[in-house]
């Protein structure tokens, strides 16, 4: 097995050998602006209780030039497979390791950017899941936590961050030096450099003697959109929330966070420097709801402070005690305060959060939260919806479950127990079952270490004078989907039944029952002998983490007034629930279309109405059967331009139906309305044609031969950025012709020097859903090129494209056929077959919802 695929079994080796001290680093930043690789000298002090023992570090780099252990030089050679061999260890022990590491473009490791505006050099670290090795050498796992002393020698003018203060730095020619005091005790991977001509931002958190200094940066050329005062009001929020309910004093020096280029994830949790993508330094118009996302990761990441940094799991199967527990954190902590901006932060979880964990709990690479982890390969394809939303979701639940109070008490003691260490699992119940009374073994098993999602259905009789006779909840465990690990199960779930009436033209809640729901049927007695309501909506509020069906009498009421909600969660969660039938072919596409057009123009929530949009789109461009789906398109788009003609002008609905509409425009008229907005011959009053909201008009017009390369290099010169030039990059690969498919399909898979940003910006073009003809042919190249670029590839470049130029449009037999031929044939490594069987589960499940489609006209 390749060098850099660590396995459990090594790490639990390494683990019970060693016990690392101290990490002294010195990078050597100084000819970024100019050359691919820096200097990298690395002293880690280290234990071994078996004296003559032999172990590895882990070091990925073009070159080491230095290997010294106890004073004694060691054979380059020990160097091979991303491995230094480590032999006749002393009790106590000191490896200097010199190398040149190299600088990356894909987000991982040391990324480098430069930046078109000021073509100034820009640094940023990522490590997680094992990409500290890429900077320096390192026991990469996470068990093995040390202390780290950084010293980096940068250009004049920059600036620097890690995890500790920023030093003032010295030295009077082109260079400085920063040298930075000792960590805590922390894992490799949540540990930072951030270099570059960057612009700061400075306030403090002051909670009695307490001050925490605050910091925010960003590129200069982002500056003039750096709301730093919102950032900070959400920051102050959860650092009070946080340590109210951790009863914890927040465990770092400071607390920076840094708005960095070309960032994969949404943000990461480095101890004190926290990272994020600068996406969230919003240089045009947005709707609240991208202030809500923003404001949910912000949070997220604080509560990763104590929920991974100071207690950290201690292998990787545990990653949803870090994860799960810092998405359940970030949304209490966002919601709760009574000064919030968000109250209603769960409506937006249940529709967008929990939906991501259902279609992941669907797929044949299902798992339970507590996933069988064996190696990093594995890890790295599982920051998914089971490990964040799902254990997210479940949380929630035990907090309904054990009380709130009893909840935080018990993590109380978790965090003064285990400070600076690692836990697993047990760990974790343990202190809940302490604070709560209750035995959580039986929980636990039904819902961390099983797999799968149950169905809830009401099973409802009454009279002929509308009284209910009979009231039961149905609880089912669907079959797993083939290939899926383990059984399907039923659970235990708490919940609250909402009884809904229509008066005066709104759904008004006028009865709530909350208990227990286990086994196969569980009668609910206290609605017998009640006036049957208009609607009956099981886990109202939301408390559990099920699959919702609706009985025919309140489907038929909701499919006429789901805009008639007075409260935004039950809209949410029928919205929801509408979403997960049609992906199952219960509802077919169309009926959901009818859904949409009806009840969006009622839907006051932002996030729920954006989050529909892209639902519907998706619906019709893989749900609907193909006879109709033009039609289904044609409709949609003229309910889209409706909406916008009719929104409030300025309204964050006025944007979102904008884009609703440059996603989908087709009739001529509509084309022409695009075209209209962009070269500003046509206005809308309130809407703020801005440098965003451009690039998605002339995107549409590109894909649909309405705009050529004339028209994209004009609108480049507008906005010759980043972001600029990612846009352009979409539009040409979105051209439909068979040339701009080529072209693009060789700048991704045949060429490797896109960086990550603009690979994903290709791609992107390159899938168009109205071009299936034009990228018919390329669905045999894909599975030709699959083990190139698994192996020559980064992860994350590699599951860019594995997943991205999948051909997922290609909705047919021959596709699963092509697939399964390929991984028949092809003994792919595990991590690569799952991203393909979750890929061709898209196409399976298309076809079955198409088929549900066609039986509907």
């Amino acid at each position: 097995m390749p060098g850099t695929n660590l396995t459990r079994e090594e790490a639990r080796t390494r683990a019970a050998l060693l016990h690392v001290d101290a990490y002294d680093i010195e990078l050597d930043l100084s000819s970024a602006r100019d050359s691919a690789t820096f200097r990298s000298t690395t002293v880690v002090r280290f234990t071994a209780n078996q004296p003559g023992a032999a172990t590895f570090i882990d070091l990925v780099a073009p070159e080491v030039r230095e290997i010294v252990l106890n004073g004694e030089q060691v054979a380059l050679s020990a160097f091979a497979d991303s491995r230094i061999a480590l032999t006749g260890l002393a009790a106590e022990n000191e490896l200097r390791v010199v190398a040149d590491c190299a600088y990356t473009n894909t987000g991982e490791g040391l990324h480098r950017f430069v930046d078109p505006v000021d073509g100034e050099t820009y640094l940023y670290s990522q490590f997680e899941v094992p990409d500290a090795r890429r900077v320096f050498a390192s026991f990469e796992q996470p068990d093995l936590k040390a202390s780290f002393t950084f010293t980096v020698t940068a250009p004049r003018g920059w600036v620097v961050v890690s995890n500790s203060p920023t030093p003032e730095p010295t030295g009077d020619g082109d260079t400085q030096v920063w040298s930075f005091s000792p960590t805590g005790r922390i894992s490799s991977y949540i540990t930072a450099i951030i270099a570059g001509p960057y612009v700061g931002v400075f306030d403090s958190f002051t909670d009695g003697d307490q001050v925490v200094p605050l910091g925010i940066y960003c590129r200069p050329s982002l500056r003039e959109f750096l709301d730093a005062e919102a950032i900070f009001d959400v920051t102050r929020q959860g650092f009070t929330y946080f340590q109210e309910k951790f009863d914890f004093a927040y465990p770092f020096e400071k607390y920076d966070q840094l708005f960095v280029p070309e960032f994969n994830a949404g943000a990461m949790e480095n101890a004190g420097a926290v990272t994020f993508r600068d996406q969230y330094v919003f240089r045009s118009k947005v709707t609240d709801a991208s202030y809500e996302a923003r404001a949910t990761t912000i949070l997220h990441e604080l509560a990763h402070m104590w929920f991974g940094n100071l207690v950290t799991m201690e292998w990787w199967n545990d990653l949803w005690l870090n994860e799960s527990f810092a998405t359940y954190a970030e949304m209490v902590a966002l919601v709760e305060p009574a000064d919030t901006k968000w109250p209603n932060g769960w409506t937006s979880f249940a529709n967008q959060m929990k939906t991501w964990a259902y279609r992941q709990d669907q797929l044949p690479s299902t798992h339970p939260i507590m996933a069988e982890i064996n190696d990093l390969e594995d890890v790295q394809v599982n920051f998914d919806g089971i490990t964040y939303a799902k254990g997210a979701s479940v949380l929630k639940q035990l907090v309904a479950y054990v009380g709130q109070d009893a909840f935080f008490e018990g993590v109380r003691a978790y965090f003064k127990q285990h400070a600076w260490g690692n836990t697993t699992l047990a760990d974790l119940l343990g202190a809940l079952e302490k604070a709560s009374g209750r035995d959580l073994k039986a929980w636990s098993k039904a819902w961390l270490e099983t797999a799968g999602i149950n169905i809830l259905r009401p099973e409802i009789e009454v009279d002929a004078t509308g009284v209910i006779t009979s009231f039961a909840v149905r609880q089912e465990a669907p079959a797993l989907p083939a290939g899926a690990k383990g059984t399907a199960a039923l659970r235990p779930h708490r919940i609250a039944i909402g009884c809904y009436s229509l008066v005066e033209g709104k759904l008004v809640r006028t009865d709530r029952v909350e208990l227990d729901v286990d086994g196969e049927l569980t009668s609910v007695p206290q609605l017998t002998g009640r006036q049957r309501p208009s609607v009956i909506l099981l886990n109202d509020d939301d408390l559990s983490y099920a699959k919702l069906r609706l009985d025919a009498d309140s489907l038929a009421v909701v499919t006429e007034h789901l805009g008639a909600f007075t409260e935004p969660l039950p809209r949410a969660l029928v919205w929801a629930a509408a979403w997960d039938m049609t992906r199952d072919g219960e509802l077919p596409t169309r009926d959901y279309l009818a859904l949409a057009v009806a009840g969006l123009p009622k839907e006051s929530d932002i996030g729920v109405v954006q989050s529909v949009h892209r639902q519907v789109k998706l619906a019709l461009d893989l749900y609907a059967d193909p006879a109709w789906r033009e039609q289904g398109l044609l409709d949609w788009a003229a309910a889209a331009e409706q909406q916008l003609r009719a929104a409030a002008p300025g309204s964050d609905h006025q944007l979102a139906w904008a884009r609703a509409l440059a996603s989908v425009a087709r009739t001529d008229e509509q084309l022409a309305l695009l075209a209209g907005l962009l070269d500003g011959s046509v206005e809308l009053p309130g809407l703020a044609v801005d440098t965003d909201l451009r690039w998605d008009l002339l995107i549409r017009l590109v894909a649909v031969g309405r705009a050529d390369d004339a028209a994209v290099e004009a609108e480049l010169a507008r906005d010759n950025t980043a972001t600029g030039q990612e846009k352009a990059a979409t539009c040409r690969a979105a051209q439909p012709t068979a040339a701009a498919k080529a072209q693009a399909w060789a700048s991704v898979v045949d060429s490797d020097t896109l960086t990550n940003y603009v690979q994903d910006a290709v791609i992107g073009g390159f899938t168009v859903a109205d071009q299936r003809e034009l990228l018919a042919p390329y669905v045999g190249r894909y599975f030709d090129a699959l083990k190139g670029v698994w192996e020559t590839r980064s992860h994350e470049i590699a599951q860019q494209i594995i997943v991205g130029l999948y051909p997922s449009y290609q909705v047919s037999a021959a596709t699963l056929e092509a697939t399964d031929a390929w991984l028949a044939t092809a003994d792919p490594a595990p991590a690569l077959a799952r991203l393909v069987i979750e890929s061709r589960a898209g196409v399976e499940r298309a076809l079955k919802a198409q088929e549900a489609d066609r039986a509907a006209g």
